[in-house]
């Protein structure tokens, strides 16, 4: 079934510019203009998290005030990141000095540079989104493996590997994926050609110094002002990227709405993370301010419902931890250390939607 504008409402159509267009024309030229006034939630924020640092070091509280703390300070480092990737993406607007200030704000404490995150996600990861073994972010396919059976054991640390150390994956993930891409991925990427490696190593090590000083200076409160925050800022990223992207189908076309996933999340939250829980949208519209996104999502939810996949966050991660993380092939997971056990995505995707 298609619409007279040129997009397909069933699965698997290279239609990805018509529906573009179509919504260009329908949402109109206000939904994607920058807005550079959003920048003012970094204020807030960075007061949160400067604040609650500086209770837990000076106020002497119980540990459970202190866990209360650390737990809305992880929250609001991980917030901030949210909106660093959107202002990283020229969504608000501004200089590109501008933009690597605040993006040295949301990313500085996950111990990744602004440029480097410009070619590790902007370039590299929307790309080649699920495609084979070239998006940086996924696990890749059985042909790697093959390759390479050692790597295998890898995936016991992550999700739906069924190891109980798995289930802490979220909690460490974001950050020690990003260092394994600047360490290792920038020397023979096509797309980190030209890179700054060292200097961007120089960085994020400065970056980590920064914490460990933090830490030293703690002492025993280090739980509340270092590695619970820590924790709470890579399981809110991560919640969302490993949700959006590896219980999809592998596309040749690159096609946000067939190979990406967005989630529903609660109403009063999803504001608080910059609408990341729609990402099939920032996909489509990588420049698109994030309180855009729900228009987005209201014309996909309208026009393609059979194809959108949409279900609630807490579905997916469920999901995300009863499947495997390697393709078999572009419709198939399969965990490489028990080959047996597949997942038809085409099945799951019926499901999730």
């Amino acid at each position: 079934m298609s619409d007279t504008r040129g997009y397909q409402r069933t699965f698997g159509a290279d239609d990805a510019r018509a529906i573009r267009d179509a919504m260009k024309q329908d949402l109109g030229p206000s939904a994607f203009r920058a807005r550079p006034w959003r920048a003012i939630w970094f204020l807030p924020m960075s007061l949160v998290i400067v604040g609650g640092i500086a209770a837990i070091l000076t106020l002497g509280l119980p540990w459970w005030g202190n866990l209360l703390i650390a737990v809305v300070v992880g929250h609001t480092l991980g917030c901030q990141a949210l909106l660093a990737h959107e202002v990283l993406h020229g969504a608000l607007g501004m200089s590109r000095r501008l933009q690597n200030l605040f993006g040295w704000i949301g990313f500085g404490p996950m111990m990744i540079p602004p440029e480097f995150w410009r070619r590790w996600h902007n370039v590299a990861h929307h790309a080649h989104t699920n495609l084979g073994d070239r998006d940086p972010d996924s696990f890749g396919t059985a042909h790697r493996y093959n390759k390479h059976p050692k790597l295998a054991n890898f995936t016991k640390l992550a999700p739906g590997s069924g190891t109980w150390y798995s289930y802490f994956f979220l909690f460490y993930s974001f950050m020690f994926h990003a260092q394994l891409v600047l360490w290792m991925q920038t020397r023979r990427r096509e797309e980190f050609k030209g890179f700054e490696r060292k200097k961007a190593i120089r960085q994020a090590l400065l970056c980590g110094a920064a914490w460990l000083v933090l830490a030293v200076l703690s002492g025993p409160l280090a739980l509340f002002t270092v590695l619970i925050p820590l924790m709470m800022a890579n399981a809110l990223g991560q919640g969302y990227i490993l949700t959006n992207h590896m219980l999809r189908p592998q596309m040749d076309n690159n096609h946000p709405v067939d190979n990406s996933m967005s989630v529903r999340q609660l109403r009063w939250l999803d504001p608080l993370h910059f609408h990341f829980s729609h990402h099939v949208e920032h996909h489509l519209f990588p420049k698109m301010g994030s309180d855009q996104a729900p228009k987005v999502r209201a014309w996909l939810q309208r026009e393609m419902p059979d194809r959108y996949v949409c279900p609630s966050h807490a579905r997916a991660l469920v999901a995300l931890y009863q499947t495997p993380r390697v393709y078999q092939d572009a419709h198939t997971l399969v965990d490489p250390l028990d080959r047996s056990r597949t997942v038809d995505v085409m099945a799951l995707q019926g499901e999730l939607r």
